[in-house]
Parts: structure tokens; sequence; C-alpha cells
């Protein structure tokens, strides 16, 4: 069997936990949630999420990863046995669900990269996107788009993962915060941060049955939470660290980095008179196309806009197929080359059905977020805080040292709130998602 792989530093853990969490997640669902889900008041109740639900869930896969150095179906085998291994396999699966319809919408980064320099949309921004996001140029970029993140993986962890995340998370915030800086200045700019910052609480009375799952899958997405990453990643940790300062960091850089793609959308779309609550995903490239069209140096802006995001797509998708990879790596003993071509030819084969048709694109979308998502980080949270507490608890104090009182309360935080909380956005969710399957996807077959 291989040698398994290890971090050469700490701040390559954290660079590539925060590079995992910050992507299309972070960019491109982030908006399109605050703006369908009520503004301010979504945004509030997904920073409640993230400290309170998102922190210790973090804690939770961390210390699995570590206490076993193996990827998420080896950890649970490892510690529950076969009826948990099982588990696992929701981690694996959620993985590369969401890598297969992520990596056409990152190839819908790069097409609009190209597009920006050649104002290619500038005459008809719906059209564009119309004639680019489903048929031949979107197979087309989900392909070039797989072939970069295959090529990453194949490398390893040190020199594929660590190397690339150290040039590309720096990247990400260095061009974020320039990017808010310019929309700071635009026209609709006050508009925007009433609308993002000043929370309507008749909204969230009225609409918390579709605010609380939302805000629970976001969360999770955008912390790369119930798909198996962070298990995998801490898995790598060769030697003992801080695991609850390194989920701060990680958790901090993350929301910090989300907030500010809301600083410079919002600006955009108010200034292009965008509602942002209207449409989904491909609404919003089509309004972000029509902004930048109207704006001075509109080309150059969309170029370093939109190939900020791809950057941040290629850092999330790397930890995405590194599950599944890791899994077969681990389960099966297959050299990373092989697996990774392997996996990552699947992936690319799912993601086809998203790349002509845009109905499967929200199909795979909602029942990710809603379900597996949620679903992966409510059966590993009642695993470490029911099944294996102690275990738990004594993989957290090491490089720490003994918590006392607090690792108590970590641990019934996991297993009370947290554990609730999951449980009741999941039957949301799935409620959500069934209604779903019953008036759009009913309408599509016709």
């Amino acid at each position: 069997m291989p040698q398994r792989e290890t971090w050469a530093t700490r701040t390559g853990f954290i660079l590539a936990a925060v590079g995992s969490a910050v992507g299309l997640g972070n960019i491109w669902r982030f908006p399109f949630a605050v703006g369908q889900e009520g503004g301010a008041a979504f945004l509030l109740v997904y920073l409640l999420f993230v400290v309170l639900i998102g922190f210790p869930a973090m804690l939770v896969e961390f210390t699995l990863g570590r206490r076993t150095q193996k990827n998420p179906v080896g950890a649970l085998a490892q510690m529950g046995g076969r009826t948990w291994k099982l588990v696992g396999l929701v981690f694996v699966v959620t993985g590369f669900t969401i890598l297969s319809y992520y990596s056409v919408i990152a190839g819908w980064t790069i097409r609009y990269t190209f597009a920006s320099l050649t104002g290619a949309y500038t005459a008809d921004p719906e059209a564009y996107f119309g004639a680019v996001s489903v048929g031949f140029d979107a197979v087309a970029f989900h392909a070039l788009f797989m072939v970069l993140v295959i090529g990453v993986i194949a490398l390893g962890v040190r020199s594929g993962i660590e190397l690339a995340v150290k040039f590309m998370v720096p990247a990400i915030i260095a061009l974020g915060i320039g990017l808010a800086a310019y929309a700071f200045t635009l026209d609709g700019a006050g508009a925007a941060y009433q609308f993002y910052l000043s929370p309507d609480l008749d909204v969230l009375a009225a609409e918390w049955q579709s605010i609380l799952p939302a805000a629970a899958g976001q969360a999770f997405f955008t912390l790369s939470l119930g798909m198996g990453v962070m298990i995998t990643y801490s898995s790598y940790l060769a030697e003992d660290r801080n695991l609850a300062s390194d989920g701060a960091i990680i958790i901090g850089f993350d929301t910090a980095i989300a907030f500010l793609m809301g600083l410079i959308l919002f600006p955009f779309l108010f200034t292009a008179g965008v509602d942002p609550g209207e449409g989904g995903p491909g609404t919003l490239f089509i309004s972000l196309a029509a902004a930048f069209a109207e704006l001075p140096a509109g080309n150059i802006l969309g170029a370093v806009f939109f190939g900020t995001v791809a950057i941040a797509a290629l850092s999330s998708a790397i930890s995405l197929l590194e599950v599944p990879v890791s899994y077969v790596i681990d389960e099966f003993g297959v050299d990373r080359m092989t697996a990774t071509l392997g996996v990552g030819g699947l992936v690319f084969v799912l993601g086809l059905a998203p790349a002509l048709d845009l109905i499967f694109l929200d199909l795979f979308d909602l029942f990710a977020d809603a379900i597996l998502l949620v679903l992966g980080g409510l059966l590993v949270s009642i695993f470490v805080s029911w099944i294996v507490p102690d275990e738990a608890l004594d993989e957290l104090q090491k490089g720490i040292g003994e918590l006392g009182s607090i690792g108590t309360a970590w641990v019934w935080a996991v297993r009370i709130p947290v554990v609730l909380v999951l449980a009741f956005s999941l039957y949301l969710g799935i409620v959500g998602y069934i209604e779903f399957l019953t008036t759009d996807f009913a309408d599509w077959l016709g």
C-alpha cells in the first residue's frame, strides 16, 4: 500500500483548508443565497450558524481525521466498525456529487474571464449566457477545469495541493480587497450596503422556514463541512497541532472572505439596477456581465473578477476531488495517479448532465446542499459526541492541554444544539427538495 502523505507545514494545512472553504460557495453561491433569502436577515442567520454550529462541527471532523489518519470511510470504520463505514460513504458521495456540477460552473468562470477581455458578452449578456452555459462550450470548459484539478491532485499533498494553495489563497484575498475598494466608489453602494448589512427581522419571522435550511447548507458548503474534506485534510497532519486555533483561523478567513464578496457583488448589482433576489446561479453571471458592460474599464474589471472566481473555484475543487481519491488510495491500495485519473474521469462523466441541461445543476445542487451536506454533518456529529466522545476529546486536547469543563461543554454542544439544529435543517431540506421534485423537475419531465 502506498505510504500516506503529510503536510510539510502548518501553514500549508491552514491554507489548504481555507482554500477549500473559499471557493464558489463564497463567491458564486453565497451572494445569490443572500439575495434570494432576504438579504441581511439571511446573513445574520448564516453568521450564527458559522459560529455556533460550524466551529464545533469543524472540530468534530478534525478530531476524527487526525485520530485515525484516514479518509472519512476508513476513519469511521476504524472507530465505529462496519456500520459506520457506510456512513463514511456519504461523504465520498457528497464530494463526488458537488464536484460534478461545481466543475461546470467553474468552467463558466474561465469562459467569462476570456469573454471579459474580448467583450463577447457586452451586447446581450443574457443571450451570451444561454449560449455558453450548456452544450459544447459548457462541456469543453468543464473538461478544461477538471484537467486542472486532476493535475494538481495527481502531484500529491505537498507537491500539488500545498504548493497550489500557497499561491491561490493570497491571490484571492489581494484581488478581493482591491475589488471591494473599487465597489465602494460605485453609485449603488449605499443601497447595496443597506440591503446587505441591515437585517429586516420581519423578513426573518416570515421566511424562517426557507432561511434556516438555506443558511445551514450554506454554512456547511462554504466551510467544506459534511463532505469529508476536513476529515481528509486533518488526516494528513503528522504531528500534534492546536486544532481549536487552526479551526478558528480557517473559519475566520472563510467568513471574512464570504462577507467581503458581498461587499463587492451587491454594489455591482445595485449599480446596474439588478434585483439580487431575482433568478438563481445563472442570473448572477448575467447580471454581473451586464454590470461590467456598463462600468468604466469594465472589461478589465470583469476579467479580474471572473479570474479571481476561477482561482477560488480551483482551490475548492482540489479538496473535493481529494476526498474520493484518498478513499481509493487508502482502501484499495491504488497509486495516486491511477486513483486521480479514474475518479476524476467519473466526475467529468457525471458532470455532463448539468453541462447539457441546467435542470440537473439545480437537481444536484439542492440535493447536495439541503440534504447530503447536512446529513453528513449530522451523522458524524452524532458519532463523535455520542459514540466516541472520550477518544474525540482526547484527540482535541493534543496540542492544547487539559480542557476540563471547556472540553465537556464542546461535547455537549455537539450532542444537543448542533445535532438538533442539523436534524431540523435536514427535515426542512428534505421537504424543500420534495417540493422541487414535484414542481420544477416534474414540469421539466413533462
